[in-house]
């Protein structure tokens, strides 16, 4: 049925939480909150910048996502009142640059080529740290392209974000099924066209907008079982 299954990274191939034990061996009893605070931030920066220069050509706010997550760090800290050294800096994002992938990812990776089917990532994150998170945890043999929105100098939902994977491969819109953790991500996926599989891993509620999910699971792992 799908010729493409394209994936978002962080938070569906990519726990994005994992750096939480370091942050909390960094600053105790406020590790869980600092990193919480911090992906919440570094979404909402990508929001800004999309939707204050909506420009088809690129945001002229533009910044690599590597970025956005430093300064969304920084901000994290300062918003807890707590001193975010030169050093702690480093070690923090040199953590979230090699993210674990969630135990799942690789089996759900394999079963999709052993099935002949083309996969892909497509994320916020720049070509870097993409490259370096995929090859961290040694998923690089199972994926045919990772495509960053740094193309398009926009970030999802930005529908030229998802339009990339249209650009990459020789495919049409119901031939791809995106595959996104984050609710938010498959209504701007639906909305552009896409067939999509949330994955609900913490028994969220749906958004109250957009087209409801073509697939629900639990766990990523039950994508398997829509393409055999």
């Amino acid at each position: 049925m799908y010729k493409l299954i394209a994936f978002d990274a962080y938070g569906t191939l990519f726990d994005v939480y994992s750096v939480g034990q370091l942050a909390e061996a960094i600053y105790p009893a406020k590790g869980k909150q600092l990193t919480e605070l911090w992906r919440e931030r570094q979404i909402e920066y990508t929001r800004l910048v999309t939707i204050s220069d909506p420009n088809p050509t690129g945001s002229q706010y533009y910044l690599s996502f590597w970025e956005i997550t430093a300064r969304a760090l920084r901000y994290s800290c300062k918003h807890f009142g707590l001193l975010l050294s030169p050093e702690n800096e480093k070690k923090l994002m040199s953590q979230y640059a090699k993210l674990a992938a969630f135990t799942e990812s690789k089996g759900v990776l394999k079963g999709i080529q052993a099935a002949g089917i083309k996969s892909a990532i497509l994320s916020n994150g720049n070509q870097q740290m993409l490259t370096t998170v995929v090859a961290a945890n040694q998923l690089t043999p199972y994926l045919d392209k990772i495509v960053s929105v740094e193309d398009v100098r926009q970030f999802k939902t930005a529908p030229q974000t998802y339009g990339l994977l249209l650009d990459q491969f020789q495919v049409a819109k119901q031939e791809v099924l995106f595959v996104s953790s984050n609710a938010w991500d498959v209504v701007g996926a639906g909305w552009f066209g896409f067939d999509t599989f949330w994955v609900n891993r913490q028994a969220l509620p749906f958004e109250e907008i957009g087209l409801q999910p073509t697939y629900e699971a639990s766990a990523l792992i039950d994508l398997l079982q829509k393409i055999a």
